[in-house]
């Protein structure tokens, strides 16, 4: 027989703290011998489904998830009138128990966490910044930052965070893929808006200034006279040529 690793070990018990897993293991103390494995499991699946039906999930808290008063999406973090919405968010999902029983890179571990956390708020109407997910995940907010930066990268998409919705931040990420999508795969700054969480207002203002750069840039002006005559930030300015030279170069 071949020895189970000891991630497994160590974490194959906490699957009992979530729903499905409870129920079977309830019908397995309380009635023994009277239902094999499959019919509990069977059984199990059933009563969760039915739960659902009757009770929404906005309405309990699962498991694994915690209430968070996050920022209202339509108001951004410097308003003085900003207004909070309370999300529920999945802390800790069977899924993420699964993760470490294979013994997963917990850096990867994390990325996943904090993106499906990041998803859920916004579908319920709100945002998360790094600084919630800092609390949340007891974690640096600049480590964290770099870590959602990483998954982008890796996952080729944009997360609904406050940086993204309300253009804050200095993050040259969500302006690399904007340009890319509108540049180079020719799409409708309205697609490239719907498909980066973007407003339509932030992915015009971003093309703009990267066709305002360019323009000078093929003129041979430097930075300086870029930052005079546009009264874009240097350090944005070097950002879209970054983009210029190592993402549409010769495109």
């Amino acid at each position: 027989m071949i020895p189970k690793a000891s991630s497994v070990k160590h974490y194959s018990s906490a699957h009992d703290r979530f729903l499905k897993p409870a129920i079977v293991n309830f019908f397995k103390v309380q009635f023994g011998n009277n239902f094999g494995p499959i019919v509990r499991e069977n059984i199990a699946g059933a009563l969760v489904d039915l739960f659902d039906s009757i009770c929404p999930e906005s309405s309990r808290l699962k498991p694994g998830q915690v209430v968070w008063n996050a920022l209202d999406k339509q108001t951004r973090g410097d308003n003085e009138n900003r207004k909070y919405k309370a999300v529920i968010l999945s802390l800790v999902t069977d899924d993420d128990v699964a993760m470490f029983e294979d013994n997963l890179p917990i850096s990867m571990i994390r990325k996943k966490v904090m993106a499906r956390m990041i998803k859920e708020a916004y579908e319920q109407g709100a945002v998360l910044s790094t600084r919630d997910l800092s609390l949340l995940l007891v974690s640096r907010s600049s480590y964290l930052s770099n870590q959602r930066i990483e998954y982008e990268k890796e996952n080729q998409t944009i997360l609904p965070h406050t940086g993204v919705i309300h253009d804050m931040g200095s993050t040259l990420t969500h302006k690399r893929m904007i340009v890319f999508k509108h540049v180079v795969e020719k799409k409708d700054p309205a697609i490239v808006a719907r498909e980066t969480n973007h407003s339509q207002g932030a992915v015009d203002r971003y093309l703009k200034d990267y066709n305002r750069v360019k323009t000078l840039v093929n003129d041979k002006k430097d930075i300086d006279f870029i930052h005079h005559t546009t009264n874009i930030a240097r350090p944005v300015i070097k950002q879209y040529l970054q983009i210029i030279n190592n993402d549409v170069k010769e495109r």
